[in-house]
């Protein structure tokens, strides 16, 4: 036990931290969201009606659909971008999908290597650009939940100030949707853009997000 928790502490340690998040968000939701119902003159909900409803569920998946996107554009950025003297770029001569040598495909692979890896044609595409596809993926997967919810969210509080409700291919254009989903966005692009040009300059011992204390500013695609 001991040795998968160390083997797997990156996983347990964040997973652990969104759950108690996440339960932190749903019990001030639930207050927020019952404070909101008073003010409105209509009876509260109790927490698990509030688990299941579009607004807990909009609110959440607003949140994991921009974080999807920013692992999906940063990995597929940075095979052609790059940050002279961060770790998060690779090297200045390297931008590109680089040679199979590079990457270990085909010929290449080794005999630790996954199979994939060392097959040709289609499989081999895939795989070698899985990781980027997964997130892409999971962003579109949030997003479309996050308009589902997001609709029914937004019907309900029309229905409150006698408002007639809307359909899910008119809440798409909304501004509500767009708001909801460009506020995350910018944040998560800002956070990406700030990491690489400060992990140039700071460091952090220790971490592998950052260079080793002593290397120079302009060393590029060197990790701790």
């Amino acid at each position: 036990m001991r040795r998968f928790v160390r083997d797997n502490g990156m996983t347990l340690g964040f997973g652990t931290a969104f759950l108690l998040a996440l339960t932190g968000q749903a019990i001030a939701g639930c207050a927020e969201f019952n404070n909101q119902l008073a003010t409105d003159g209509l009876a509260r909900t109790g927490f698990l009606d509030y688990l299941a409803s579009s607004d807990f569920a909009v609110d959440v998946t607003e949140n994991w659909q921009s974080e999807y996107l920013q692992f999906f554009l940063y990995i597929f950025a940075t095979v052609w971008l790059l940050q002279r003297g961060s770790p998060e770029s690779k090297e200045m001569d390297k931008a590109g999908p680089e040679s199979d040598e590079d990457q270990r495909m085909g010929e290449h692979a080794g005999p630790d290597s996954p199979h994939w890896a060392g097959v040709g044609g289609v499989r081999q595409a895939v795989f070698s650009r899985s990781l980027g596809l997964m997130m892409a993926l999971l962003f579109l997967l949030s997003w479309l939940a996050q308009s589902v919810a997001g609709v029914a969210a937004y019907n309900e509080q029309q229905l409150r100030q006698l408002q007639a409700p809307v359909g899910w291919t008119q809440y798409l254009a909304s501004a509500d949707f767009w708001s909801r989903s460009l506020q995350n966005w910018q944040s998560e692009l800002l956070a990406v853009a700030s990491m690489a040009v400060l992990s140039v300059y700071l460091r952090q011992r220790g971490s592998p997000e950052s260079k080793p204390v002593g290397t120079a500013h302009t060393a590029t695609g060197i990790e701790g």
